[in-house]
């Protein structure tokens, strides 16, 4: 599984609009974003939600915790200590068939005690990422909307699945915002 290099991003962006906005080059202003060697740095939107754990004793992955969510639209947002936002992506992405995406956070972040989980990007999946940042530092961490969160690495796999994302209709397909989990909706399927 080849790992894809930056003249393959660029084609793939430009001419098959497999990232939008799309930066050819490195951005190096505040945190950098855009194409590397063999990835691109994702830069990350500046709407926010942020978990208000008033009521709350356990999060529960497949309960319905949207009512305590709060929408934040910020050039800038502070986490406290020990706490996360979800954020997303400015970028909306269309993956190949033959591609799968895994996303590491970048450096100057991680030296803070930030940590960015983003699950993979399936094949044929869509959409702007939804991603948990989380500060595990004593301190509060400020993160920077339009500027650099995480790199993410394109891997070819030797033939195409035989299922993609969109074969499947995954319930993240093309999400247009910060998605909370849709797990609430599988239980309510299978009580029906």
């Amino acid at each position: 599984m080849p790992v894809m290099p930056d003249r393959w991003i660029i084609d793939m962006s430009r001419n098959h609009g497999m990232i939008e906005p799309f930066s050819e080059n490195q951005v190096r202003q505040g945190i950098s974003f855009g194409v590397s060697s063999y990835g691109y740095d994702i830069s990350l939107a500046d709407e926010f939600k942020v978990l208000d754990t008033t009521g709350l004793a356990v999060i529960d992955p497949k309960a319905d915790l949207s009512a305590h969510y709060r929408d934040i639209t910020a050039p800038s947002i502070l986490v406290p200590p020990n706490s996360f936002v979800l954020g997303r992506t400015r970028e909306y992405f269309r993956i190949p068939r033959d591609i799968l995406v895994i996303c590491l956070g970048k450096s100057t972040y991680a030296r803070c005690g930030v940590i960015v989980n983003v699950t993979p990007l399936e094949p044929e999946w869509e959409g702007f990422v939804t991603m948990c940042i989380a500060n595990t530092s004593p301190l509060p961490v400020r993160l920077h909307a339009g500027e650099g969160i995480a790199q993410i690495l394109f891997l070819q796999a030797s033939e195409s699945c035989r299922i993609s994302y969109k074969d499947k209709k995954g319930k993240y397909q093309a999400q247009q915002s910060i998605t909370l989990s849709r797990m609430t909706e599988c239980v309510e399927e299978e009580d029906k």
